[in-house]
C-alpha cells in the first residue's frame, strides 16, 4: 500500500467526523467549560488546510529540545526522518502508519477523541502527515523520541498524533509545536491519543509554542491501564487565543498519573487548560500541578476537574494550581473541581492567584539587588518547582528548565 494512502476504517473515520464538524455548533462563552474563551472571532471557513509545508523553515524561536541527536527521530509537517526502530519501535508519520501498520493503527485511532466537539471533529476528518508511534510490548526505548511540528503558512494546521505503548513497555517522548515566525498568522488544531498499556511506563511532553496571533484549539487524552505510570508534562508558552484539553483516565486498578504543567503569558496572549483526572478503577492515584506567570494585560484560566466513578475506591488524588501576576492588567482564574461517587477517597485542591511579595523583593534589595534582579529571582524559584517534579528523568527536567529559563527571560524583559 502507497504510502499515505487511505484505508476503509480511515475513510469511515474522517466521514464520520466531517459530518459531526457540519453538525456540531461552534462553542459559545455561554457554553459549559468556554465561559473564559472568546471563539466568535475566528473564522474557520477563512483558513486553507496546510500542506506539505517547506522542508527549509525553521522555528522563530530555538525549539526546546534537540531533535538531531543520536537516536532521536524529527518529525514535522512535511517529512519524517526515522532514526531507529529497535526491537520493534515504530515512530513515523501518522499518515504512514495507516498505510503500513494499519493493524497497529485501526484498533486506537480515534478511540479515545473523534468528534467530542466541533474542533476535534474537524481534524478527525482533516488530519494530515501527524505523528504515530508504537512501542510493543516488554520493549524499553532507549531513547526519547522528539517531534518538532512547525506551522510555517497561515493555514489551518490539524495535527493528529497517536502514541500507543503496550503492556510492561516503556517510552519518553516530547512533542512541541512552534511557528515559523513570531507574527505567524494561523490556526492550530492538534488531537492527541496517548495509550498507557498494562505495567508500562510512558513520559510526555508537550509544549505549545505558537506565534502570539495564532490560535490554537485542541484536546488531547491518555488512557492508563492496571498497574502503569504516566507522567505527563504541558507546557503553553504561545499563541495569542485558545484552549486545550488534557484529560487522563486511569482505568485500571493500581494505576498511576503525575500531571505537571506551566504557562507564561504576556501582552495580550490568553492561555486556558481544561483538566480532568478520571479514576475508574480502585486504588488509583493522581497528583495535578500547574503554575503560571502572567504580565502586561495577559490573562489565564486553568479549570481542572478531579472525577471519581462508582467502584473506584481508595482513589487518592490531588491537583493545585498557582499564578504569579507581575502587573495590574493581568488576570488569572483558577478553577479546581470534585466530582466524587465514591465513599472511600482522599481527594484535595488548592489554587492561589498572587502578585509578588513587596516584603521579599524589599528583603532582597536590602541585600543589595536590583528590582529587577529580585524579581527574577523570585519568579525563577517559583517557576523552578515544575522542572523540581522532573528530578527523576534527567530528559524531562533538562528540557523543560531549559524552556522556563528561556521564557523567563522573554516575560521579564
Amino acid at each position: 500500500m502507497a504510502s499515505g494512502q487511505a484505508t476503509d476504517f480511515t475513510t469511515e473515520l474522517r466521514k464520520r467526523g466531517q459530518e459531526a464538524f457540519e453538525t456540531l455548533p461552534v462553542p459559545v462563552q455561554k457554553d459549559k467549560g468556554w465561559e473564559f474563551t472568546d471563539v466568535s472571532g475566528l473564522d474557520l471557513d477563512a483558513w486553507r488546510p496546510a500542506t506539505g509545508g517547506d522542508l527549509d523553515a525553521r522555528p522563530a524561536r530555538a525549539l526546546v529540545v534537540e531533535s538531531d541527536g543520536p537516536g532521536v527521530l524529527q518529525v514535522d509537517s512535511a517529512a519524517t526522518r526515522q532514526g531507529e526502530a529497535e526491537d520493534g519501535i515504530v515512530v513515523s508519520t501518522l499518515d504512514e502508519a495507516v498505510a503500513e501498520h494499519p493493524e497497529l493503527v485501526e484498533p486506537h485511532l480515534g478511540s479515545l477523541l473523534a468528534d467530542r466537539d466541533k474542533f476535534t471533529a474537524q481534524n478527525t476528518a482533516a488530519w494530515h502527515g501527524g505523528l504515530f508511534v508504537h512501542v510493543p510490548a516488554g520493549v524499553r526505548a532507549t531513547q526519547p523520541v522528539v517531534a518538532s511540528v512547525l506551522h510555517d503558512s497561515a493555514s489551518a494546521l490539524h495535527w493528529r498524533s497517536l502514541i500507543v505503548v503496550e503492556e510492561g513497555a516503556e517510552l519518553v517522548v516530547a512533542e512541541q509545536w512552534a511557528s515559523s515566525a513570531d507574527d505567524l498568522e494561523g490556526y492550530f488544531n492538534p488531537v492527541t491519543e496517548l495509550i498507557v498499556g498494562e505495567g508500562a511506563s510512558v513520559e510526555y511532553l508537550c509544549v505549545q509554542d505558537l506565534s502570539e496571533r495564532a490560535w490554537i484549539l485542541g484536546s488531547q487524552r491518555a488512557q492508563v491501564a492496571a498497574n502503569a505510570n504516566l507522567h505527563w508534562v504541558g507546557l503553553g508558552l504561545g499563541s495569542g487565543q485558545g484552549k486545550l484539553r488534557m484529560e487522563t483516565d486511569i482505568n485500571g486498578a493500581g494505576a498511576s498519573a503525575r500531571v505537571t504543567g506551566a504557562y507564561a503569558g504576556h501582552g495580550k496572549q490568553h492561555i486556558d487548560y481544561d483538566t480532568t483526572q478520571e479514576h475508574a478503577a480502585p486504588h488509583t492515584t493522581s497528583d495535578l500541578a500547574f503554575r503560571g506567570v502572567l504580565r502586561d494585560r495577559a490573562t489565564a484560566v486553568w479549570s481542572g476537574m478531579i472525577r471519581v466513578d462508582p467502584g473506584a475506591q481508595r482513589t487518592d488524588a490531588f491537583q493545585e494550581s498557582r499564578n504569579l501576576l507581575l502587573t495590574d492588567g493581568a488576570h488569572a482564574d483558577a478553577i479546581p473541581g470534585l466530582e466524587i461517587e465514591a465513599n472511600d477517597v482522599r481527594c484535595t485542591h488548592a489554587a492561589t492567584v498572587a502578585r509578588l511579595d513587596e516584603g521579599q523583593i524589599f528583603y532582597l534589595q536590602s541585600r543589595g539587588l536590583t528590582r529587577a534582579e529580585a524579581e527574577r529571582l523570585l519568579v525563577g524559584g517559583f517557576l523552578e518547582v515544575i522542572a523540581g517534579r522532573l528530578e527523576d528523568s534527567p530528559f524531562l527536567h533538562d528540557a523543560v528548565s531549559a524552556a522556563l529559563e528561556r521564557e523567563l527571560e522573554r516575560v521579564l524583559a
